[in-house]
């Protein structure tokens, strides 16, 4: 994008040239010095290829030459008092650069911003004065155009700089996405399996084996999550549930979700997959050592629901308001108070020796409703 404003320059230069030619060319006869307006002219035109083949390369674009562009545009706006008559200078005739000087502040701006540009604006100013000897109106109009130019042309460099640079790391991140993505197809297809059938296949020889399936799963579980791509949100503010719950799959944890996306406020979808983790963690903890886990992921349309079930230990009706009245609220405040503060509900079901079942319901609307 900055090549291609450096390009605009370029041509503003030429066809402020040609304006100032067909100009020079009428006028020259009645000029104190015909001649010298010529001289002027050639002048121009050989700083406008000299100083355009030097902006086309990057590496060229030094202050100094930006320095040398405004110092030779003011120079020539100063030779205007040499060139014409006192006369026509007195009754408003234009200096002999007219717009074509106003190149030199585009390129101020453009090589550094809003600020370089109205410098070289102020510089050019102040030849303008000087050449005219005295501030009519229709050369403080020139002026502030001037300074105009130099400031919003700056003010869009910037804007595009920003742009180019943001669009750049969008790319990039993409990029990179892209290969994460890639890359994880490939292992999931082919390490996390093998991972996978290690650990089911070690639990059930026993002895030795058990431990080295035992590991295999530790490193299937590091492995997901390493592999695992940050859950972003849609503009909408949404975030798609099964980016938080899919992450949780382990060697003894199994997460089943729909192919759609589904959908809820950024919010609720963090409080939903946090009530699940939750859950899990209870499985851990309480559900005996080769106690394994199923959640279930389903978009009902005006509601979202996940289901946590293990085979594990279980426990007996009336322990979770048990645990409530001795002050343990694990459950009642991280899983079901959570669910309950977007609306939903939340219901755990258990029996002894025939493991948990957690199931997690939000609606929609409600979930709406909170967020206004």
């Amino acid at each position: 994008m900055v090549e291609q404003m450096w390009r605009a320059v370029g041509v503003y230069r030429f066809i402020a040239l040609l304006y100032a030619a067909v100009i020079i060319v009428r006028d020259h006869p009645r000029y104190a010095h015909p001649t010298g307006g010529l001289a002027v002219l050639a002048v121009m035109a050989a700083w406008s290829v000299l100083a355009t083949a030097a902006y086309s390369r990057a590496s060229a674009r030094r202050p100094w030459l930006v320095g040398a562009d405004v110092a030779v545009a003011a120079a020539l706006v100063l030779a205007t008092r040499l060139v014409d008559t006192a006369a026509r200078i007195d009754h408003g005739a234009g200096t002999l650069p007219l717009c074509w000087a106003a190149g030199s502040v585009l390129a101020c701006a453009v090589a550094g911003g809003p600020w370089a540009g109205v410098a070289g604006a102020a510089v050019l100013s102040a030849a303008d004065v000087l050449e005219r000897q005295a501030l009519p109106r229709n050369t403080f109009n020139g002026i502030v155009l001037l300074l105009i130019a130099g400031a919003v042309g700056g003010h869009v460099v910037r804007l595009v700089l920003r742009a180019e640079a943001a669009l750049d790391r969008a790319a990039r991140r993409e990029a990179a996405t892209a290969e994460r993505q890639r890359i994880a197809r490939d292992i999931h297809d082919s390490v996390l399996q093998v991972l996978a059938l290690v650990s089911t296949r070690g639990r059930e020889l026993g002895g030795e084996a058990a431990e080295l399936g035992r590991l295999a799963g530790e490193q299937e579980t590091a492995l997901r999550s390493l592999i695992a791509l940050p859950p972003t949100p849609a503009p909408d503010g949404r975030l798609d549930v099964r980016t938080l719950l899919e992450p949780l799959a382990g060697h003894r944890v199994t997460v089943s979700c729909p192919a759609q996306e589904v959908l809820l406020p950024e919010a609720a979808a963090r409080a939903l997959a946090a009530a699940t983790g939750e859950a899990l963690d209870n499985v851990r903890r309480h559900a005996g050592p080769d106690a394994r886990a199923w959640v279930l992921l389903d978009d009902e349309g005006e509601a979202v629901a996940v289901s946590v079930r293990d085979d594990g230990l279980g426990f007996a009706a009336g322990r979770l308001t048990q645990a409530a009245e001795a002050g343990r609220l694990g459950i009642a405040q991280s899983i079901v108070g959570r669910i309950g503060e977007l609306g939903g509900e939340a219901a755990v079901t258990s029996a002894p020796g025939r493991g948990t079942e957690v199931e997690l319901r939000v609606p929609r609307n409600e979930v709406a409703r909170h967020e206004r």
